[in-house]
């Protein structure tokens, strides 16, 4: 399976970076999961709208080539644990690579959300991006533990 997370923002706090990392290399080879990032537009020389189709730009750009596409929204599926593993493992069935999309700022550009495949909530609260990045690879581990039987996820 190949999952690609694209996130808006170059820099994080150390300890995200760190976490991020670590949720990384705890995937078998057969488990292609990678972070990508892509620059911030300027907030401070454009409308919002402007930065969002910019941004959208980049995210498209780091695509996997028929990737289904899942935009994590606040408005997006609200899965449990179990059940985001039984979808990954649904589109991994596909055979298709797999973007998990974390916008920037302002959220994501209405015309890339309509391009998407399916929208994901992680939460109903506000999280700080670097968070968001922690919490969807960490989930996406456990769906790996899931789906393998790993004793990682006890419940």
């Amino acid at each position: 399976m190949k999952i690609t997370v694209i996130a808006v923002g170059l820099k994080m706090p150390a300890w995200a970076s760190e976490a991020s990392e670590d949720y990384l290399h705890r995937f078998p080879s057969d488990w292609k999961v990678e972070l990508k990032t892509v620059k911030a537009e300027d907030r401070n020389t454009k409308s919002i709208p402007k930065v969002m189709e910019a941004e959208a730009e980049r995210i498209r750009a780091s695509i996997p080539r028929d990737a289904i596409i899942v935009i994590m929204d606040e408005r997006g599926h609200d899965l449990t644990s179990q059940k985001l593993a039984q979808q990954v493992n649904k589109w991994g069935d596909q055979g298709r690579p797999i973007a998990f999309i974390i916008g920037g700022a302002d959220g994501i550009d209405p015309n890339l959300k309509a391009e998407c495949s399916y929208m994901l909530r992680l939460s109903s609260l506000t999280l700080p991006h670097a968070m968001a990045r922690v919490l969807l690879l960490e989930q996406l581990y456990r769906s790996w533990s899931l789906l393998h039987n790993h004793p990682y996820h006890r419940a």
